[in-house]
């Protein structure tokens, strides 16, 4: 088979042309078929479903910084704050939780029951001169906020310089 095979011509007619689309539908869902037994036999899917996006959880994670405080916030839909630990040590906030999914479905002759669990694990380098000892942590719909304030020597150190013209 040549590529002037697969250009349709004019006044060919319609019968081979359809031939043709067949063909290439099937060349794809043999492709298809080929990905889902390879990767099947590890336990893997080349596109990761929604379901499966618990085993590899990783939450978004927004740092910011102002004068007197570090602010980390960490998106983490479908979560509770009995879910999650905020550790800091050595200047290194850590967000380490568990994210359950639990479905029990009844209909009429048939019970479907499924557990799926995901863990996550965030260490973030914070600047020097926090305060660990006074931050406080916020949860509220699905958004952990951290607020670390800075050591007081640290918040005087800002200066403004100023800018000359020539």
């Amino acid at each position: 088979m040549s590529i002037k095979d697969l250009v349709p011509k004019f006044g060919r007619d319609k019968s081979q042309l359809k031939k043709r689309e067949n063909d290439i539908f099937s060349f794809q869902r043999e492709i298809n078929r080929l990905f889902d037994e390879f990767f099947g036999d590890f336990g893997i899917m080349p596109f990761r479903s929604e379901d499966s996006m618990l085993e590899t959880f990783v939450p978004s994670v927004n740092v910011s910084e102002t004068d007197k405080e570090v602010v980390v916030s960490a998106e983490l839909p479908g979560m509770d704050e009995k879910d999650v630990t905020v550790e800091v040590d050595d200047d290194i906030l850590t967000l380490k939780g568990e994210k359950k999914m639990e479905i029990d479905e009844k209909g009429k002759g048939w019970h479907r029951v499924e557990h799926k669990y995901g863990s996550f694990h965030r260490s973030i380098q914070l600047p020097a001169g926090v305060d660990a000892a006074k931050a406080k942590a916020n949860f509220k719909k699905g958004v952990l906020t951290v607020a670390l304030p800075k050591l007081p020597e640290e918040q005087s150190k800002k200066k403004i310089i100023a800018i000359t013209g020539e």
